[in-house]
């Protein structure tokens, strides 16, 4: 069995679980997960966790997303881009100065009302499933972060702009929200995701791609071992009498590793066994002087 992550460019028309499940035929196994949705239109990078590496994904869904969007100015659809039915057009009366001062001023924290054409659940429902049914519920809005928000073209109707944002960002609700503000209303063209966290587009690959790799016997040599994603933590060692510890997932004290380190700055330490193999992620706890395990990713 493969373990480990593999980053895939996907294509538009395939929804997160399509390429979950094509890649469980060019793979051969069952245990693969994707770490969050793309809307079937967009495109761009999803990492897909094999083996024991599914254990990432709830880890991986934390991390920033860029990505680079196009906002239609004028239009408003009901499920906020173009492939929603159209609920209202209005004239585009803006000029590039406002709408780059508007689109600034998302930049930030801002509060985000998840939109109905979700997979967010309400009372146990999908809001995609009430609403394909022509029922509107109310959601209660959400703190996001725009970390960043660069216009790279301003053709009106048009506005081409990358936007780096926190966990939970609704791209689609953000075009809606900045053509509300700017009072002619606002869909979103097209999408396409260009990182999760540290992976990036250019090292992703289609599934056209990766048949090809499969069918050459390649396959292994573009999965990112699991420790890949935690490269900004700290790395220990556990000690040569203390291998049965990190194996059962115990505490472990600063002096039972080889660098008998203290590391109380940091979020979480990659923990390795004696021949070098990638065994867990711990935190270091200082009212128990001791690294506590945070995930445990024992198969070798």
């Amino acid at each position: 069995m493969i373990s480990g992550i593999i980053l895939i460019d996907k294509e538009a028309g395939f929804t997160s679980h399509d390429v979950v499940a094509k890649l469980r035929g060019i793979c051969g196994q069952k245990k693969i997960g994707h770490t969050g949705t793309l809307d079937p239109e967009a495109t761009g990078v999803l990492p897909v966790c094999l083996g024991s590496a599914t254990r990432l994904c709830d880890m991986l869904t934390d991390k920033d997303k860029e990505y680079v969007a196009e906002l239609l100015l004028g239009v408003e659809t009901d499920t906020q881009d173009v492939t929603g039915t159209v609920l209202a057009r209005r004239e585009v009366d803006v000029s590039e100065a406002k709408v780059r001062r508007v689109c600034a001023s998302f930049e930030g924290e801002y509060e985000q009302v998840p939109p109905m054409y979700s997979a967010l659940k309400v009372n146990g429902k999908k809001l995609c499933d009430l609403a394909r049914a022509g029922r509107t519920v109310e959601r209660s809005a959400r703190p996001v972060t725009i970390k960043e928000l660069e216009i790279l073209k301003c053709e009106l109707p048009v506005v081409k702009m990358r936007v780096l944002c926190s966990k939970g960002t609704y791209i689609r609700t953000l075009c809606a929200d900045i053509g509300q503000k700017l009072g002619c209303g606002g869909t979103m063209q097209s999408l396409r995701r260009t990182a999760v966290g540290g992976f990036r587009l250019e090292d992703a690959l289609t599934l056209g791609a990766l048949q090809e790799l499969r069918d050459a016997g390649r396959l292994t040599a573009v999965v990112r071992p699991v420790d890949s994603v935690f490269e900004d933590c700290p790395a220990l060692h556990i000690g040569r009498d203390f291998g049965k510890l990190l194996e059962n997932g115990n505490p472990i004290a600063p002096a039972q590793t080889t660098e008998q380190e203290c590391h109380a700055a940091h979020r979480w330490v990659r923990f390795y066994r004696q021949d070098g193999s990638f065994a867990a992620i711990y935190a270091y706890q200082t009212e128990k002087q001791k690294y506590m395990p945070v995930k445990m990713f024992l198969d070798r």
